[in-house]
Order: C-alpha cells, then sequence, then structure tokens
C-alpha cells in the first residue's frame, strides 16, 4: 500500500475566501454565521447562515461561463484553482490520463434548480435555459474541474448528504494507496443557502434562529453555510521526488451505514466508523490528539457522537481535543467535511486546535474537552474527521503529522 500526502489546498466559505483567512479566522474564533441576504427572507422562519459574503463572480469567470457554473459549481472551481496552484502539479501525458477528480456534494445546483422552479412556477414562464441540466447536475462541479486542469483519470461526484465530502475523500484516497493513480483533486461544495433551500431545512425542525453551539447544553439547532473545500492528494514517493510541500499525511479511513433509521444517528454506528478508521490507518487510541467533531449543534447529534467518542476511546477520551467549527463557518452539508479538514491539517502542521465557539452552559452528556470559545496550541500527532450524515452513512478519516 502507497503512503497519500496532501500537498495543495483551497477553499472559499464564511470564514475567507482562501486557506489563509479561513485558518485565521479559526484561529481568532471568528464567527461567519449571521443575517443572510436573499429574496424573500420575510418569508423565511430561519434568517441566519454562513453566507459567503463579498464574492463577485462574474469577476472571475466570462459570460458562457456563468451561463454554464452554479454558485456550488463557481465554489469548486475557485477552491480547486487554490489547491492545483499550491501544489504546482501539472496534468499532462501519464498524469493527465491517471489523475482524476472526485467530490462531494448533496444538493448540486441548487441555486439553479430554485431559480427555475420560480420562473416556470411564479412567473409563467414555459421554457428555461437550455443548460439548466448540465447546470443543476451533481457532477457539473467535477466535471468542470477535469476540463478545466484536463484531468482524464477516474472523476465523479459523490452524494451522501453530510458525509458527501468525506466519502468523496475517502475514495480519492484509496485509488492513490492502491496504485490507480499519483494524485487526486478531491473534496466537496454545496450552496443550499438559497429560499427553497433553507424553507426545506425549515421542515425539519432542527434549525437555530440565532446560533450554532454544538455541546453546549442550550444549543437549539444547526446552522446552514455554503462554500467548498479542495484539495490536492498524492502519493507521498511522487510528492517527495519533486520537492513538494506536505501539508499532513492521510493515514486511512473507514465508512460505514447504520441501516437504522433515515435521520436519527447512531451512537453504536459512528463508533464502528471511528474505530474502523483507527484500524485501518494502523493507529492506536492513545496517539489521537484531535477529533474535528461533525458536531451539528442538534440533541441528537451532539450527545450521540460524543457517547461514541467515549466507547471507542475508554479513558483516552478525557485526554482528547474534540471541537466543531460549523459554530464558526455553519454546516455546508455536502461540503461540510472538505472545509473542516483544514480544522485538521492546522492543529497538525500548526499545533493550533481550532475552538468550539458559542460554548455557554457544560451538557453532561458532552462531558468531553471541546476546546470552548478560544483556540489553543498543542502539539497533535494524530487527527481524525468525523461525518455522520442523513441516512446513517458514516465517513470518518485520519490524518497523521508528517
Amino acid at each position: 500500500m502507497k503512503r497519500v500526502v496532501i500537498t495543495g489546498a483551497g477553499t472559499i466559505n464564511a470564514l475567507g475566501h482562501d486557506v489563509p483567512e479561513t485558518l485565521e479566522a479559526m484561529r481568532e474564533g471568528r464567527c461567519g454565521i449571521g443575517q443572510l441576504e436573499m429574496r424573500d427572507l420575510d418569508r423565511l422562519a430561519i434568517k441566519i447562515g454562513g453566507q459567503v459574503k463579498g464574492f463577485e463572480a462574474e469577476g472571475i469567470f466570462n459570460r458562457q461561463q456563468m451561463a454554464l457554473y452554479d454558485r456550488f459549481t463557481q465554489f469548486t472551481l475557485v477552491a480547486a484553482r487554490q489547491a492545483i496552484a499550491q501544489a504546482g502539479l501539472e496534468f499532462s501525458g501519464e498524469m493527465a490520463a491517471k489523475c482524476g477528480v472526485i467530490l462531494g456534494t448533496s444538493g448540486g445546483g441548487m441555486t439553479t434548480l430554485d431559480d427555475n422552479y420560480r420562473s416556470v412556477y411564479e412567473d409563467g414562464k414555459n421554457r428555461v435555459h437550455p443548460f439548466v441540466v448540465p447546470k443543476l447536475m451533481n457532477n457539473a462541479a467535477a466535471s468542470h474541474v477535469s476540463m478545466e486542469f484536463n484531468l482524464k483519470g477516474p472523476s465523479f461526484t459523490v452524494a451522501s448528504a453530510c458525509a458527501s465530502s468525506n466519502h468523496a475523500m475517502a475514495q480519492a484516497f484509496q485509488m492513490i494507496r492502491c496504485g490507480m493513480a499519483p494524485a487526486m483533486v478531491t473534496g466537496g461544495s454545496e450552496s443550499m443557502l438559497c429560499f427553497g433551500g433553507v424553507k426545506a431545512w425549515e421542515g425539519l425542525r432542527v434549525m437555530s434562529r440565532d446560533a450554532c453551539r454544538p455541546f453546549s447544553a442550550n444549543r437549539n439547532g444547526m446552522v446552514q453555510g455554503e462554500g467548498a473545500g479542495v484539495f490536492i492528494f498524492e502519493e507521498y514517493e511522487h510528492a517527495k521526488k519533486r520537492g513538494a510541500e506536505i501539508m499532513a499525511e492521510v493515514a486511512g479511513y473507514a465508512m460505514s451505514s447504520d441501516a437504522s433509521d433515515i435521520v436519527m444517528p447512531s451512537k453504536r454506528g459512528a463508533a464502528r466508523t471511528i474505530a474502523g478508521a483507527l484500524a485501518d490507518s494502523a493507529i492506536d487510541c492513545e496517539e489521537v490528539g484531535y477529533i474535528n467533531a461533525h458536531g451539528t449543534g442538534t440533541a441528537a447529534n451532539d450527545k450521540t457522537e460524543c457517547a461514541a467518542v467515549a466507547d471507542v476511546f475508554g479513558p483516552h477520551a478525557d485526554k482528547l481535543m474534540i471541537s466543531s467549527t460549523k459554530s464558526m463557518h455553519g454546516h455546508l452539508i455536502g461540503g461540510t467535511g472538505a472545509v473542516e479538514l483544514l480544522a485538521c491539517i492546522m492543529a497538525l502542521r500548526d499545533g493550533v486546535i481550532a475552538p468550539t465557539i458559542g460554548y455557554q452552559e457544560p451538557d453532561p452528556e458532552c462531558a468531553l474537552d471541546v476546546v470552548p470559545n478560544e483556540a489553543r496550541e498543542a502539539k497533535v500527532n494524530v487527527a481524525l474527521s468525523n461525518a455522520f450524515a442523513f441516512g446513517g452513512l458514516n465517513a470518518v478519516l485520519a490524518l497523521r503529522r508528517v
């Protein structure tokens, strides 16, 4: 089995339009959640979100591209350009033939879908733009990244709700580990912060009207976010030979299904996945210093996740640091694992643990070190990134400091 490392990263989210801005915001414990800016806001009960502000797509893409790129694709391309530029890779010849792109998203082109439903049902129009389907399809972002960067290897999109990004990155990791590709572009994106997207989540009655407070006893729900995170996963010897900067090593992963309930999380399923990631990575419990939690701020998720961590780690659970950066950037649904992987990289590379902000009251059922409100300096050798999705689909990645 080949070793896999991360040699490039890019992002755009509510905390920043690139990786340095995002990590600075995480270190400062800054909140990117605020009042939504969208049409018909008065018809929404939920008026807050981790919205990307100050993003002018027209200054980045031309008119022809704008006709093809939904907002989630725009985010993906911005992040992919950053990641590939940092990695310093060029895809031609055999590299182009073998390298591909695997991305996660849950809703795909939700903004395009929302706009065109309005056009047909509200405005009474009988025609839509010829490129509506290519613009809204879930694989649009992956396809456009493959075309822009000449990636002709395995390329596809994973849609598994909130675990989409982690599932996508696990697949990319496995393709490199088994020798199918020397490098892969991977991560995820989401842009559900349109009227229909927010209205649909309102129906679940799991949304907070004021803030995301994971693990805090007075938490009252999750908050949606949007954005993208894209990474270059590369075979270790390939990266080393060309003198690439290595940000962290992807040591292993695990995926599982609860096979129990479409919305309620399972402690047993989460625990099996965490334990599976450790086993796949050949990592002992005592080596893990930080976990980036799924940590949605809902009572069901937070208590279940903390219980699963306690079960897997036993006495070592009290020595672990576990935080949820969703408190800062919101829940990016299919793109959330990708943006949250940045917190794991920061812990391993920079020795800075991103905090869980908005923490106000201890919850006896979440009695772990959740790094409340302020970032912390600590040396960490191994970090985990958890993702537990609706449908009972789980994916955990294990990263190691290099």
